[in-house]
């Protein structure tokens, strides 16, 4: 397949953990609506990122519900799910990404490996990354502060074969920061910069989904394999940013060539 359509679903965050299962199976919908492939889901959503916010306690059977309503969703509407939520290990909580395929079977997690120093208090960091094959693409997955700080995370996947990297992430406004209007503002952090640089110096698809939020710093957006922006979604505004990816560009050449 050369090309490939994908779905990022900017949502608001969920009121509770039962109205993000719901806003996953409305947005699924969507995307098939939307004939995508694909439809990938922001850090945590399910049952919401939990640093600075309140979510209900970790719960490991309401997660296996959900995994399940998720995964016959995926199933019924036959689209391939990147879904960011969490894993309990024991009293560990995991951050982490389930991958469900069109036919509503698990291809497995990828938790996220590097954590940022304000979720050591709540979360444990993983310890293995992988890629996954789906809706006819091969994909890695770096979540939130991975990808922004760690470009060893994207290069990962991209050297066994990743033509696109997901992105789930959470960025909220803070008191004092500058409110963009359009992508990768000068005036703004370099956390956009981030996102165009990602893709440029692996040459591949870097994908990333953020919340909706009223003057969030970043938004969900799609850079080219040369580094160039394909597309992204108003700051702040709801929905699906929907995008057809030219797999032919991915090459993975520059990665390839890292001797590190």
């Amino acid at each position: 397949m050369s090309h490939l359509r994908i779905a990022l679903a900017n949502l608001a965050f969920p009121a509770t953990p039962q109205e993000s299962v719901a806003r996953v199976e409305a947005a699924i919908a969507e995307a098939t609506q939307a004939h995508a492939a694909i439809v990938c889901f922001p850090e945590c959503y399910v049952p919401g990122y939990r640093v600075g916010k309140s979510v209900a306690p970790p719960d490991a059977a309401f997660l296996d519900a959900a995994w399940a309503t998720v995964a016959a969703a995926a199933r019924r509407h036959g689209v391939a799910v990147v879904l960011g939520t969490e894993r309990l290990v024991g009293e560990s909580i995991i951050p982490t990404v389930l991958v469900v395929q069109a036919d509503g079977s698990i291809a497995g997690f990828q938790d996220k490996v590097q954590l940022d120093p304000s979720e050591d208090p709540l979360y444990t960091p993983g310890s293995e990354r992988h890629v996954f094959t789906a809706g006819g693409v091969t994909f890695g997955i770096a979540i939130c502060h991975e990808g922004w700080r760690y470009p060893e995370t994207v290069r990962w996947a991209a050297r066994r074969g990743a033509q696109v990297v997901f992105h789930p992430h959470l960025s909220e406004h803070e008191p004092g920061d500058f409110v963009p209007a359009t992508f990768a503002d000068q005036r703004n952090s370099f956390h956009e910069k981030a996102m165009l640089c990602r893709a440029a110096e692996n040459t591949c698809y870097f994908a990333s989904v953020n919340y909706a939020s009223p003057g969030s710093p970043t938004t969900s957006a799609i850079a080219r394999p040369d580094g160039t922006l394909l597309c992204y979604q108003p700051y702040g505004r709801e929905g699906l940013l929907v995008a057809d990816l030219d797999l032919s560009l991915a090459t993975g050449l520059l990665a390839s060539r890292c001797r590190s």
